[in-house]
């Protein structure tokens, strides 16, 4: 019996990288799930990506570290208040304090090289262009421009490896991703998105995160399982 293709799964410990997870595997990929620790306001999230890597059967899981200072000036990462209570035009205004410096940038360069560490062509990614608040590295536009350089940069990718990088949800609405995921059974109460969770860990429910999230539950017809402040 052959061996499976082995994938980089960025996991962040939300709704959309845990489906993404979940899509890798019903592809038929051995997952090798990556979160980072940057000391980030929402960390409690690390915790739910621990939960979700071994609820999902990912083969390994690691978490990185970045200093904090290489992403600072974030409302994620800095003492900057997170945006709350704001209208979906509001959100597509203008890229928000919650941005994050070259964040997926980062995120898929540490992915790169674990890739090519375990021999492994595939990298995915929970990015999304439809549902989402105005982040640069969302778009796909992005994600083609990465997985060039990918396949440029690295010795497998010249010996002729091909590099792709996956963005299963990068056309869906938020209606429709939680329906990805109930259709492939995850389990969407181990999920985690808010950006300013209380200090026990319960989501805000006024942060873009969250309202997006809420709206995504209401227009699929679910009931969305996390609690709430």
């Amino acid at each position: 019996m052959a061996a499976k293709k082995r994938a980089v799964v960025l996991l962040s410990g939300g709704l959309d990288s845990t489906t993404t997870l979940a899509i890798a595997k019903t592809e038929g990929f051995d997952v090798y799930a990556l979160s980072f620790d940057y000391d980030q306001r929402h960390r409690t999230e690390l915790d739910h990506a621990r939960r979700i890597a071994t609820a999902l059967g990912a083969k390994k899981h690691r978490v990185i570290t970045i200093d904090p200072a290489v992403v600072a000036g974030s409302a994620l990462t800095d003492t900057i208040a997170v945006p709350k209570s704001r209208s979906e035009q509001e959100m597509s205004v203008e890229i928000p304090v919650t941005y994050v410096p070259a964040r997926n940038t980062i995120f898929l360069a540490h992915a790169l090289g674990w890739s090519e560490v375990i021999g492994a062509n595939d990298l995915f990614i929970g990015v999304n262009a439809i549902d989402y608040s105005g982040y640069p590295d969302c778009r796909p536009e992005f994600i083609a421009a990465f997985e060039r350089m990918a396949n440029l940069a690295t010795k497998a990718g010249v010996g002729g490896a091909d590099f792709t990088i996956h963005t299963p949800l990068i056309k869906l609405t938020k209606a429709e991703i939680i329906s990805k995921a109930q259709s492939l059974g995850v389990d969407l109460s181990l999920t985690h998105s808010c950006y300013d969770p209380t200090p026990d860990g319960l989501a805000c429910g006024q942060c873009d995160s969250c309202r997006l999230r809420l709206k995504g539950f209401k227009e699929a017809g679910l009931t969305d399982p996390i609690a709430y402040a």
